[in-house]
């Protein structure tokens, strides 16, 4: 991907076993934005629908060695079908070949969520559950 380029303005659905993955890959290499891996498999919904929307381009000047990433926001349903949000960085050629939401109604009804659904610490402090390692 150019990053001449402009944010890429798309919304993507993944399922738990593609976004497992790209928490795990965030994590082994020492993503700013993530959640831990054994959180993300514990408590997301098998079979969930899960959103990535890009947000910015982010780069960590003191990693030279990692490439810029696209910051996402992250729609996440959990096992009992709450949603929650986080942000997730994700690098552009795991972002690209992810499967693009083309419905206008799936779209909307996405954004929606993500304007009410509560933030992962949010919902751990109302479940009254300790956040531990996000």
């Amino acid at each position: 991907m150019d990053f001449g380029q402009p944010l890429p303005r798309e919304l993507k659905a993944v399922d738990s076993a593609s976004l497992f993955r790209l928490e795990e890959r965030a994590c082994d290499l020492g993503m700013s934005q993530r959640l831990d891996p054994a959180w993300v498999q514990a408590n997301t919904a098998p079979d969930g629908a899960h959103y990535l929307w890009p947000a910015l381009w982010h780069s960590l000047s003191h990693r030279p060695d990692l490439p810029r990433q696209l910051r996402c926001e992250l729609l996440i349903t959990l096992r009992a079908g709450d949603r929650v949000t986080s942000l997730l960085d994700v690098l552009p050629d795991d972002f690209t070949p992810l499967s693009r939401v083309t419905s206008r109604e799936e779209g909307m009804r996405v954004s929606r969520l993500f304007g009410h659904a509560p933030s992962v610490r949010e919902w751990l402090l109302r479940e009254g559950r300790e956040s531990g390692r996000l």
